[in-house]
């Protein structure tokens, strides 16, 4: 019979086995903008209007500061990979330190029972 501890080891190796499997990783967020630039005539100002875009933009805090960088089409394309994998990442590492503190529970009950 396997024990609740082996059980979850097992479970940790997997979930470190996802980070594994995982690519790159950056914070912020990824935006799409449409924008109206005003001049009268253009078609942003229309009736309907067709605004200009779509634009795509990557902010993120660095140092206290929101550093924003316009991007391409296929630029957005891996950073939207990347916030994922890095909420991805933050949820497995999440999951690790809740099977870490039930597998904790279990061995520190061990080393209370020797002492």
């Amino acid at each position: 019979m396997v024990s609740r501890l082996e059980r979850y080891e097992t479970k940790y190796r997997s979930l470190v086995s996802e980070l594994d499997d995982l690519g790159f990783i950056i914070s912020g967020s990824l935006v799409v903008r449409e924008t109206t630039c005003g001049k009268p005539g253009c078609r942003c100002m229309g009736d309907p209007p067709q605004r200009h875009g779509p634009y795509f933009q990557w902010s993120n805090k660095v140092d206290g500061k929101t550093v924003t960088r316009r991007l391409s089409e296929a630029e957005a394309e891996l950073y939207r990979e990347w916030i994922t994998n890095r909420r991805r990442m933050k949820r497995i590492i999440a999951q690790m330190e809740k099977v870490s503190a039930a597998a904790g529970e279990i061995l520190l009950r061990g080393v209370a029972n020797k002492a």
